[in-house]
């Protein structure tokens, strides 16, 4: 059974950076793509980026293309997200999400992905 492990959440000044990790066990992640979603109180789940398993193709949301970027390290089963000049809109838990896929698969879509990590909490305030 795949299991998800997030970190790296924490509080950050607006404009600060912080890197997400999320950690897989269990099974390899190679052949599975990957999502970041964000979930603020009194909103809906949002997605926020994704990873294709083996070609590596990518997508963001609108809100965070430019600032954040996503990436993966088959070698140490883990995906990250680099989030640069966060806003304090960018509060929310986030959490990352798993899918056996294709290629080039990916999607924004929560509903696509049946593997789920706990969240890590991020928080942009002064």
């Amino acid at each position: 059974q795949l299991q998800l492990v997030e970190s790296g959440g924490g509080l950050v000044q607006p404009g600060g950076s912080l890197r997400l990790s999320c950690a897989a066990s269990g099974k390899t992640l190679d052949y599975y793509a990957i999502g970041w979603f964000r979930q603020a109180p009194g909103k809906e789940r949002e997605g926020v980026s994704c990873i294709s398993s083996m070609s590596g193709n990518t997508d963001y949301a609108d809100s965070v293309k430019g600032r954040f970027t996503i990436s993966r390290d088959n070698a140490k089963n883990t995906v990250y997200l680099q989030m640069n000049s966060l806003r304090p809109e960018d509060t929310a838990i986030y959490y990352c999400a798993a899918e056996i896929a294709a290629l080039s698969w990916r999607s924004l879509d929560a509903d696509e992905y049946d593997y789920w990590g706990q969240g890590t909490q991020v928080t942009v305030s002064s």
